[in-house]
């Protein structure tokens, strides 16, 4: 009798873009992260690692600390001389932190690379990919809300929400919460179990709603507690929807937004270099006392 397969999500690096510490900042969580004294953990750049087998791995997001990343987790480490577990990566976006990895991933090693084709477009019309040998390295570009699969029996679905360009793309000021190809998030489908990967979004729209109840499993886009996180603390002259991200606090944020879907389990990821929630503190204490667990670099989920 065949045994239903187990879906193991690792989350690779749980911080948003220049992970923590962030090599140019001094603020508190940077200073205690740094401190091997502290319970502070450094964090690496957004990214999951999903399997079916604990074989075979797909990639959601390919960090710049990629190679980092596979040397702390035993299970995308070679098996022989020339080898790798992972089979392929899927991106959110085209943002520097979730597509610069794949630079890492050049040493003649077959797989696939799953993207829309608006983000497909920005890998072409940068040269610097082709060090990926085409040979080696299949692109496939995806339309929003087709089925693919990442890895054998496991269903996946690329899926709008509200967001912008990358930031190297900005001219001037950007159009925000626009749902295009430009920013996804990705459902994950193995039997009746549902799990979602959203590292970037604006906002919750009605839809994006409607699809996220009720899922298993969650891993949102939690970049800043309040919007003026980084004004406030001086790091920063952006609001977080000026950036492309929802606030987890106030008016509009993550935690009355997601609070009332019904998710068995809420995982915030792409946490920012100065939010609170990475200490012990009244703002942790708020999102866990909603039910919502911080994502850390190897956490492991099993459904």
């Amino acid at each position: 009798m065949n045994e239903k397969p187990e879906l193991r999500v690792i989350v690779l690096g749980a911080a948003a873009g220049g992970g923590l510490p962030q090599w140019n900042c001094g603020c508190l969580n940077c200073a205690m992260a740094r401190d091997p004294g502290s319970s502070l953990r450094p964090q690496t750049q957004s990214s999951l690692a999903v399997s079916l087998d604990g074989e075979a791995w797909a990639v959601f997001n390919a960090s710049p600390d990629i190679r980092q990343q596979i040397q702390d987790n035993r299970p995308l480490q070679p098996r022989r001389l020339r080898h790798s577990p992972i089979k392929s990566v899927v991106l959110t976006n085209g943002d520097i932190d979730h597509l610069s990895g794949l630079l890492v991933l050049r040493e003649k090693q077959a797989l696939a690379v799953f993207t829309t084709a608006a983000v497909s477009q920005i890998l072409a019309d940068n040269p610097v990919f082709a060090v990926l040998d085409p040979e080696l390295v299949s692109r496939r570009s995806v339309a929003i809300d087709e089925p693919f699969a990442p890895l054998q029996g496991l269903e996946a679905r690329l899926f709008a929400v509200p967001g912008k360009v990358p930031l190297f793309l900005e001219n001037g000021e950007p159009e925000l919460d626009v749902e295009s190809e430009n920013t996804v998030g990705i459902e994950l489908r193995v039997g009746s179990k549902r799990v979602f990967y959203v590292p970037g979004c604006g906002m919750l729209s009605d839809a994006l709603g409607t699809r996220l109840e009720g899922a298993d499993a969650l891993f949102f886009d939690g970049t800043l507690f309040t919007d003026d996180e980084m004004i406030a603390s001086g790091t920063g002259h952006k609001t977080g929807r000026r950036m492309g991200h929802m606030p987890i606090d106030g008016k509009g944020g993550s935690l009355d937004a997601l609070g009332a879907l019904g998710i068995r389990r809420k995982i915030y990821v792409h946490i920012n270099n100065t939010n609170p929630i990475w200490r012990a503190g009244a703002e942790r204490e708020c999102v866990e006392g909603r039910g919502f667990e911080v994502g850390f670099d190897g956490m492991e989920v099993r459904l």
